[in-house]
């Protein structure tokens, strides 16, 4: 695998984001973490997972410079395998631990909601949805996903400005579950998995799935309409001028 790294230590896999300095989604990162995930869902060796990103990065989200330059077939087949994606994370039935371990905006946002608890390092991070701004309509299933947290209120108004928070906001909004010392982050996420690990493995793995039930039937359910309308928007001028302008700006740095 190219873009992440996989260790087995005692039933618990540890998956860390690999990629270049930001840890951006692109195609290849999103088919590798699915398959990652599928492999473990099916291993009976593996009782739980923690993802983290590398310092300063969980995940900066989807690598806009490789989608902005997408043909419309390229682009159409991206955000199915996205959404895909992220139906499959949702439904994951292990244990699922996110060890934040820097900026989380956007995509990294998303696979931070789609697992059971999130450890998120102190320090000058931001989380959060952020794609209106940039002129992505954001899919019901993902917003879905946030307002599982933090609340169908807070999910609207956080989305509708894409608000971006501290750790400490996340946190006392429910974002994150637990702030610690970046250093002790991994140590912190994996004595939460072992705890879930310890519970009685099938009784736990339901009880994930009976109180996921509407969020698995949203995400997984036809996205082509919301697709399409996301789709319409980003080939629209004016999201593209402020993709190109998000990019000239990447690209000085």
């Amino acid at each position: 695998m190219n873009t992440i790294k996989v260790t087995i230590k005692d039933h618990l896999s540890l998956i860390t984001l690999d990629r270049g300095k930001s840890n951006a989604l692109n195609r290849e990162m999103i088919t590798e973490l699915n398959d990652i995930l599928n492999n473990i869902s099916t291993d009976p060796n593996i009782g739980g997972v923690i993802i983290a990103g590398k310092e300063p990065f969980f995940s900066a989200g989807l690598d806009l410079i490789e989608l902005y330059n997408y043909n419309e077939a390229e682009a159409e087949s991206f955000w199915h395998l996205f959404l895909n994606f992220v139906a499959n994370i949702t439904a994951f039935k292990k244990p699922l631990v996110a060890a934040i371990n820097g900026h989380s905006p956007a995509g990294g946002c998303v696979i931070a909601l789609a697992c059971d608890y999130r450890v998120m390092a102190e320090g000058k991070y931001i989380i959060g949805l952020n794609e209106v701004p940039v002129g992505i309509i954001v899919p019901n299933s993902i917003f879905n996903l946030y307002a599982f947290w933090i609340g169908t209120a807070n999910a609207s108004r956080s989305l509708l400005e894409g608000k971006l928070f501290s750790p400490e906001e996340a946190l006392q909004i429910g974002l994150v579950d637990e702030l610690v010392n970046p250093a002790s982050i991994i140590t912190a996420a994996e004595r939460k998995v072992r705890k879930y690990m310890g519970m009685e493995r099938n009784t736990w793995e339901q009880s994930k799935l009976s109180i996921r039930k509407d969020l698995i039937t949203s995400t997984s359910a036809d996205q082509s309409e919301a697709l399409a309308v996301m789709l319409k928007q980003w080939w629209a001028p004016s999201t593209r001028s402020i993709l190109k302008t998000i990019i000239d700006n990447l690209q000085k740095k």
